[in-house]
């Protein structure tokens, strides 16, 4: 089964552990990408994720160059902002799965999670 087959109510979920493998952490078809503010992107995201702001998402923002035309597993802090994303990536033509828990089940997992400079990063 896809990870990517929608449910009825909108795009599907996924766990952090299938997130991983889908983005680099044991695969790479799809891209990560982080919905939080900048200041929360900067304290601390998963290595190799691509960051989009969901005010900019929102607001209009194209996908940055990496995001393009690939899956996508978005992510945010708790999995609030990541299921509003992936709706809006969805009703746009993306393929779109949000993360269940976030980036706090994401650190909690045990999965790496870096700073702007590439040090041990922390969840905002």
């Amino acid at each position: 089964m896809s990870i990517f087959r929608r449910e009825r109510s909108g795009p599907g979920r996924v766990n952090v552990q299938v997130a991983a493998a889908r983005t680099g952490h044991g695969g790479a078809d799809a891209v990560l990408l982080d919905v939080r503010e900048p200041y929360e992107w900067q304290a601390g995201h998963a290595p190799g994720a691509v960051h989009l702001s969901l005010s900019a998402l929102a607001a209009g923002a194209g996908l940055p160059t990496r995001a393009q035309a690939r899956p996508l597993v978005v992510i945010c802090r708790s999995g609030n902002r990541s299921r509003q994303a992936a709706e809006l990536l969805v009703a746009r033509g993306s393929q779109a799965v949000d993360v269940i828990g976030g980036m706090r089940d994401w650190a909690a997992a045990g999965l790496p999670v870096v700073d702007a400079r590439g040090g041990n990063g922390t969840i905002a």
